[in-house]
């Protein structure tokens, strides 16, 4: 494919964006983290719901109201798990949260069982995976913040872990991409026929080596946990990056959307994400 500078500087000037927004969001403070992903979420849903359509022609049926309260559903459960350091007023977030993931959940109830009277169990199925798959990772997400209640990295900022999960994807991912350009030989899935064994490996490797080697000796952090992160987001985020890469093919679609151009939608840029986010808290309940 010859060398299109148009689209490079697409590419490069969106890139430099995207990273600015992404560290402005995690590094300020808390408010700005939640904001952040709370965004991401919502454009991750939009996403999925149109991916489903064509995936499933009977989802573009779903009335309006059962769309929006599944995502506010998942909204409200996001901010159900923040800690009680989220504060406005007298109100605590995660009550706030918990009233928003309420007043929802009864609405579609409502909406589903009452208004409708119509149960479409497989249209249900795909939002409830859609639940799982995009708000439990986010709200999860809000728990590492903290650093899992300050027990993985005693002591350092509040973001270290999301910061380190993230960093890790992507360090994974770029690597992947280089190694497998210039020794990738072996296809790693039909689903994603550009990816091979060797920079699927190299990525991995290189990721876990450099986030382990710059967390313990230029931040003195946890080498265990600095192991079990790199590790958990190399293998779980590219089983996120296939998974999406299936709902697209299913799709019959390139990108799952067009907000960051050159670089594909939400669902493309945080698809790893949000698996590693699910496995990594899992991994960490069990060993803290």
């Amino acid at each position: 494919m010859p060398f299109n500078l148009q689209a490079f500087k697409t590419r490069a000037l969106t890139a430099v964006v995207f990273v600015v927004v992404m560290l402005v969001g995690l590094l300020w403070n808390k408010w700005s983290f939640l904001v952040l992903f709370s965004v991401i979420h919502f454009g991750c849903w939009v996403e999925y719901q149109k991916l489903i359509k064509q995936i499933d022609p009977d989802y573009k049926e779903v009335s309006t109201v059962h769309r929006y309260s599944v995502m506010f559903i998942g909204w409200g459960f996001m901010l159900w798990m923040t800690d009680d350091s989220y504060r406005i007023g007298n109100w605590l977030v995660t009550d706030i949260g918990w009233v928003m993931l309420s007043i929802s959940l009864i609405v579609f109830i409502i909406n589903e069982y009452f208004i409708n009277k119509k149960i479409l169990y497989q249209l249900t199925a795909h939002s409830l995976f859609g639940f799982v798959y995009i708000s439990l990772s986010f709200a999860l997400l809000m728990k590492l913040w903290g650093n899992m209640d300050d027990k993985v990295f005693t002591g350092s900022p509040d973001w270290a872990m999301p910061v380190i999960l993230i960093a890790s994807i992507w360090i994974n991912d770029t690597m992947a991409y280089i190694v497998g350009s210039f020794i990738g030989k072996t296809p790693f899935s039909p689903i994603s026929p550009k990816k091979t064994w060797e920079g699927t490996i190299g990525g991995a490797i290189l990721a876990v080596v450099a986030i382990t080697l710059v967390g313990a000796y230029a931040f003195d952090l946890d080498t265990k946990a600095l192991l079990m992160i790199s590790i958990t987001a190399a293998v779980a985020g590219t089983l996120g990056d296939l998974l999406e890469s299936k709902l697209k093919r299913l799709a019959g679609v390139k990108d799952s959307g067009q907000i960051m151009p050159g670089h594909g939608g939400f669902l493309d840029r945080f698809d790893s994400l949000l698996v590693a986010v699910t496995v990594t808290w899992i991994v960490f309940r069990l060993f803290f």
